[in-house]
């Protein structure tokens, strides 16, 4: 038995099984197809590896991974397409779309992002890579009590629908026999998991503080060919802070801690320094994988963001990089990025 650690389509898959891999030639056009098939090696009990989604602007994509932070910054749609693997034919893509509503802006109420008290959000991502299409889609309730006149509590639920279609004649394995892949050899399989999100957060204008719990059902309502058997809690920490140095120049600090019994913890960071509040430049670290350089601009009620990541050498599978483009559009907004109506950028 051996322990596989891969990094595919801004995902981390660790697990317990043989080795299919040890005699196949290592060429370009192919390695990449080698590695996605970790995705899918079983343990004797029949387990699924689990996946975990990375971004590396994950800070602009909050409600996703915590409900309760569902239009903190306002109605907005955002787009954010990733790139993995830049140069390899058939390389791993993440697209992600979602759209976040705030009653009180639709409703023109002054000071809308302290007055309010519900917001609804809507997401969906699509993962390509190797044998698997997986679609998530994801619709989030947030509710804001307000603690003080530039403080709230907020609290938030989610439910999330995951579809994923496993393509068995793309499956490569030296050992057509092993049990852990030929049930799935030259055929099709799907399966579709409904599970539920929450999560609470402290905001403000200058920073915030959220916990969230996904995968409360633990992926036991599905239906269609269960080769996932189970899907396990995640606890995500995120935290972000602002610091105005002068009339000109804002620091602004993210951070975000993921524990899942399965996989090791994750811890990612990023430090940003927005300029005349129109254009940014940072840095970010995802801990033991990767490191990333960012970069946007702010125009009018559109917010553009790029990243450029690259793997550390403990985590070192493939040179190529990975790009990451992100475009938030805001529906409502009026004033600027620190009007009391809230602040377009973390």
């Amino acid at each position: 038995m051996k322990w596989f650690t891969n990094s595919i389509v801004g995902k981390t898959v660790e697990k317990k099984s043989r080795c299919l891999f040890s005699n196949i030639p290592f060429g370009k056009n192919v390695i990449g197809l080698y590695l996605t098939v970790f995705l899918f090696l079983f343990t004797a009990g029949g387990s699924l590896a689990q996946t975990r989604k990375y971004f590396g602007q994950f800070n602009q994509l909050q409600s996703y991974f915590n409900p309760a932070l569902t239009g903190y910054e306002g109605s907005v749609v955002r787009g954010l397409v990733r790139n993995q693997w830049t140069g390899f034919e058939g390389a791993p893509q993440s697209f992600f779309l979602s759209a976040e509503l705030d009653p009180m802006e639709i409703n023109a109420v002054e000071n809308a992002a302290l007055l309010g008290n519900t917001a609804a959000g809507l997401h969906v991502i699509q993962d390509n890579f190797g044998p698997f299409r997986q679609t998530e889609m994801l619709a989030s309730y947030g509710a804001r009590v307000r603690i003080s006149r530039s403080t709230n509590l907020r609290l938030g639920i989610a439910a999330n629908y995951h579809h994923i279609r496993l393509d068995g004649n793309n499956l490569t394995t030296e050992q057509a026999n092993d049990p852990t892949v030929n049930a799935y050899l030259n055929q099709f399989a799907t399966l579709q998991v409904m599970d539920f999100n929450a999560g609470m957060a402290f905001t403000h204008q200058n920073y915030y503080f959220s916990y969230g719990l996904q995968n409360i059902a633990r992926g036991r309502v599905y239906r269609g060919d269960a080769f996932i058997k189970e899907r396990p809690f995640v606890s995500i920490f995120q935290t972000g802070f602002r610091q105005a140095l002068s009339s000109k120049i804002t620091v602004l600090t993210n951070m975000m801690y993921r524990i899942q019994h399965d996989l090791p913890y994750n811890l990612e960071m990023n430090v940003k320094l927005m300029a005349m509040d129109k254009f940014w430049l940072g840095v970010g670290h995802r801990a033991n994988y990767a490191n990333s350089y960012h970069f946007g601009f702010l125009m009018s009620n559109i917010r553009f963001g790029y990243a450029y990541e690259i793997p550390v050498t403990s985590s070192y599978l493939i040179p190529n990089p990975t790009h990451e483009f992100m475009v938030s559009f805001f529906l409502f907004r009026k004033g600027g990025v620190n009007s009391e109506a809230g602040t377009l950028i973390w």
